[in-house]
């Protein structure tokens, strides 16, 4: 599966007027290179904000981190089985018409005024692999030698950044881009994530690279048309050097792979026999995005014909209506269902929009006299906007955007005089995922006839805040993203409530003021989603089966 060129074509922000970025990158090999590394790679060459200036060799020092045979011997049946990537294809960059620069440790007679040479062109180095330039050579890059966290946890072909997390048990596997500079040498984070573990220390690796690309390209375009570092650069301390497992660490590891492949196995048989759909249920409650206490509402069961999902409420002619994700039992394509509030319960109404493709997420808003619809359509592959013309279940379609991308849970807000659209749009090669990237558009309204992306998207890289959970708020001059918290290894685990205290298409800036765990009833094991109106608030919560 290639990228898609669409995206980079309408998401990418207007090109700086000043001269590119000259970047250098440094690289253990001159073939072989992972997919992450070829994208980066083409992605410098394929963007006229950056300049590839030299392809620098250095090849791997000797180092403890080494791996033990049965380290790989695991790595590699466990990539046979469950890690096979499609090919990355670059579309820019031509590996055969590339001359590497061969640095070594960049000290021996000639090697120093080789490397000065050489990086008086340049304004950073990035580098792909273990190995970096000699602190010596730092003080001749006004932006340093950028590094990402996972890059020194490997040896060899064999690469263990993917197994601390999954034997350590953490809720989220971290990412960093780390930058060395100054003179004194020191260590500093341009940008930090985390991303929600997988199951597979194999898969868990290669997410999170895939995640890394869009990462740098971002930090990379914010320092060719702002000239600096800018506060990035403070407050992190450098990540963690992790060694190998050990052969103990791997046997639990196997126990823990081995466990996690039989319970996937067990759903795949349960969908194959009419079951397995994820059950969710909603519970409703007085309140407001700033003051709801979970604990304290009344729980919605779902019915054996209808899960719900994705509440959205909707006040009309003064009676309260909620629009959701339905589904029964053994089904994988949802449909948006509509039913009145009747006290605490719920009077089904119907079908409210059904299509060929799943749909879900159906945020509902009024805008000039008129009702409309976002549902999310990213199997479809744009973003579709739909016009009640028949309350509740006539609808028609209204405007379109985002033609040929993967976007997901879709809002609009309208904003100190502006509208804005927020989506989880996907840029992937291999792993397809909703829930790492928050991209903000200014946007004329529901029309969507002019879309100006972000300059800095996508604005949140983060599995455990990106994704968007629910309808934006404005209150006592405080706008309120719900997002949900995708950690643990489970989808929508949790809800975070984020204040967003910047927004403009230069900057963007939310802090989370809130995180909702699935504690607060017995027998959930998720919750991920909000919206409130009419003085009452619903959520949903995912059932522990």
């Amino acid at each position: 599966m290639a990228d898609n060129p669409a995206m980079h074509l309408n998401i990418s922000p207007p090109l700086s007027a000043s001269k590119p970025l000259r970047i250098g990158v440094a690289t253990d090999r001159t073939g072989g290179f992972e997919n992450w590394q070829l994208r980066v790679l083409d992605r410098i060459v394929g963007d006229g904000r950056f300049r590839l200036e030299a392809l620098m060799l250095c090849p791997p020092h000797a180092t403890e981190r080494k791996a033990s045979s049965l380290l790989g011997l695991a790595s590699r049946l466990e990539r046979a089985t469950l890690g096979r990537l499609p090919a990355f294809v670059p579309q820019h960059f031509d590996l055969d018409a590339q001359r590497f620069e061969f640095i070594g440790d960049g000290t021996g007679r000639g090697s120093v005024g080789r490397l000065t040479a050489i990086l008086k062109d340049v304004d950073l180095v990035l580098c792909l692999g273990a190995q970096g330039l000699p602190d010596e050579a730092l003080r001749l890059l006004p932006f340093g030698e950028w590094h990402l966290s996972f890059s020194a946890l490997s040896s060899g072909d064999i690469d263990w950044s993917g197994y601390s997390s999954i034997i350590g048990k953490q809720a989220s596997t971290g990412l960093r881009l780390l930058v060395r500079r100054g003179n004194p040498v020191e260590t500093l984070s341009i940008a930090s994530s985390a991303f929600n573990t997988k199951f597979s220390a194999v898969r868990n690796g290669d997410f999170v690279k895939e995640r890394a690309v869009t990462l740098v390209m971002r930090e990379l375009g914010r320092i060719a048309d702002t000239g600096n570092l800018g506060d990035a650069v403070a407050g992190d301390e450098p990540a963690p050097s992790e060694t190998a497992p050990s052969d103990m660490d791997l046997l639990r590891y196997g126990y823990s792979l081995s466990s996690a492949l039989l319970g996937r196995a067990g759903k795949a048989l349960m969908s194959k026999m009419g079951g397995g759909s994820a059950v969710w249920t909603l519970y409703t409650g007085r309140g407001t995005i700033d003051d709801f206490d979970p604990s304290q509402a009344v729980e919605i069961v779902p019915e054996d014909d209808e899960i719900r999902a994705d509440p959205f409420i909707l006040e009309h002619e003064g009676k309260c209506y909620l629009f959701y994700e339905a589904y029964a039992q053994g089904q994988h394509k949802a449909h948006i269902a509509v039913s009145r509030f009747v006290g605490d319960k719920l009077e089904r109404l119907g079908v409210a929009l059904e299509c060929d493709h799943h749909l879900s997420y159906p945020f509902v808003f009024r805008h000039d006299g008129d009702l409309f619809m976002m549902p999310e359509t990213n199997q479809a592959r744009r973003l579709e906007v739909w016009r009640c013309v028949e309350f509740p279940l006539k609808w028609e379609l209204y405007s379109t955007a985002l033609v040929g991308l993967s976007s997901a849970d879709s809002s609009l807000t309208f904003y100190q005089g502006k509208w804005w659209l927020f989506t989880n749009l996907s840029d992937f090669h291999a792993y397809e995922d909703h829930c790492s990237e928050l991209h903000v558009f200014e946007v004329d309204g529901p029309k969507l006839s002019r879309v100006v992306p972000h300059k800095r998207n996508p604005v949140v890289i983060d599995s455990t805040i990106a994704r968007n959970a629910g309808r934006m708020f404005e209150r006592n001059g405080r706008l309120y993203r719900p997002s949900q918290r995708n950690e643990h290894g489970i989808y929508g685990y949790g809800l975070n409530i984020m204040e967003i205290e910047q927004l403009d298409l230069d900057t963007y800036r939310e802090r989370c003021i809130r995180t909702i765990t699935p504690d607060f009833k017995p027998g959930l094991m998720g919750c991920h989603h909000f919206d409130a109106g009419g003085g009452r608030y619903v959520i949903d919560a995912r059932l522990t089966l």
